[in-house]
Order: structure tokens, then sequence, then C-alpha cells
């Protein structure tokens, strides 16, 4: 009993064969070019720019609103401090700001909130600090935020309160 290949209908058609392999090519052909392109090209991204503002409550808690900030930063990569003016060797608070006791923290002595919830740092996201508790409520203190990837000073601003 010989069987003859040409009667089985089992193997895949040339022509079907021919659009897999070409297909397969060039699939990995674009993944060789996007693995390329990106080591070979080396994008720098520009330094953050950052307004914000500053309003002293009656309660003696300060509110530092970002007012504008060109791109997403990461919490974790932020660093604040507070710290005298004048005086050198008071107390200075530092840490960064996605420290389990400042992210999203709710009556904590300085704490952050995003606004978006998207664990970065945006427009519209703002710190709340206790001025009373932390001893900077005499308007000689100020508060700065350092980005740690480029080492650009973000702001530095003066806590101050309005008199009524």
């Amino acid at each position: 009993m010989v069987t003859d290949i040409c009667d089985e209908d089992e193997a895949v058609s040339p022509v079907i064969a021919t659009v897999l392999l070409l297909a397969i090519t060039v699939m990995l052909s674009s993944m060789v070019f996007v693995m390329m392109q990106s080591a070979l090209t080396s994008v720098e991204k520009s330094e953050p720019e950052m307004t914000v503002s500053v309003k002293g409550l009656d309660n003696g808690f300060h509110v530092v609103r970002i007012t504008s900030l060109d791109q997403a930063l990461d919490p974790a990569r932020l660093e604040y401090q507070i710290y005298p003016s004048s005086e050198l060797n008071a107390n200075e608070y530092k840490g960064f700001v996605d420290d389990s006791d400042v992210y999203g923290v709710i009556g904590a002595n300085i704490s952050f909130h995003d606004r978006d919830a998207g664990y970065s740092v945006t427009q519209g996201d703002y710190f709340v600090i206790d001025s009373e508790t932390i001893g900077s409520k005499d308007g000689t203190w100020s508060f700065k935020l350092i980005d740690q990837s480029s080492n650009t000073l973000l702001f530095d601003i003066g806590l101050t309160f309005i008199e009524d």
C-alpha cells in the first residue's frame, strides 16, 4: 500500500506560507529598527519649569499650590526643604515628596496632595504645611523644592502670612 503525498490536503499552501514568512520578517525587522532607534538617539529632557503660589491661612497653615508646570515629575525624585532664612541653628525639615509621612497624608506637619492621583507631580497639586506646629509661622522661613533628576531648583519661596 503506497500513499501518494499529493493526495493529502494537510499541508499549508505555498501562498499562505509565503505570506506568513513575509509577516514574520517585517515584524522582526521593525522590532530591530525600534530597538536600534532608541539606542542611537539620546534625547535630553529639558529642565522643568514650575511656578507656585503660597497662601498663609488664619489657622496657622500654609498652602503652596503648583500653578504651572511644563512636565509631570516623579515624586520620588523631588526633595523639599523648609528652613529658617535667618537662624542658622534652627530646625530644618526636609525629605522627598513620596515619603510615606508626606505623600497624601492628611493632618501631617508637611503633606503633599496629588490632585489627579496619578503618582506624579503636576499642575494643580499642592503642599499643606502646618506652620504653627513646626514653628515657621513667624515669617522668616522658606520652602524650596529641588528636582534631583535634573538637579534643578524648582522654587524657593518665603512662608509669610498676610496680616488683616
